[in-house]
């Protein structure tokens, strides 16, 4: 799945994830259109043809309606999201926080293979 922000502080990025039926998912920043991958690497950003391997995480997801899920993770790097999928209009809206920072989001999502 492919989140674009629209709001929160990743607004204008957009993030590739990949939910594994065995209850892991990991993810990476890409740059739309430009065939390039941004991911944080030591601190600082780096692009690249393709993204480097990540530890994958736990996630927990939930159906809430026919069209609507929430999904949640903590990842490597102590955020975690928690987001709703819309899939009748695609949207995105949730939560991102750390130990001491917290944001709301809205976004939209699409599903690649």
């Amino acid at each position: 799945m492919r989140f674009a922000w629209t709001e929160g502080p990743t607004t204008g990025k957009t993030y590739e994830h990949s939910f594994r039926e065995d209850g892991t998912v990991d993810f990476h920043e890409v740059t739309p259109g430009a065939g390039t991958v941004q991911q944080e690497v030591g601190g600082r950003q780096e692009s690249g043809a393709a993204p480097k391997p990540t530890k994958p995480v736990e996630y927990g997801a939930f159906r809430v309606t026919d069209d609507v899920f929430i999904v949640s993770y903590l990842s490597n790097e102590g955020y975690t999201l928690t987001v709703a999928l819309n899939f009748d209009d695609s949207s995105t809206a949730g939560f991102a926080s750390g130990a001491k920072e917290w944001f709301p989001l809205k976004g939209t999502f699409e599903v690649v293979e």
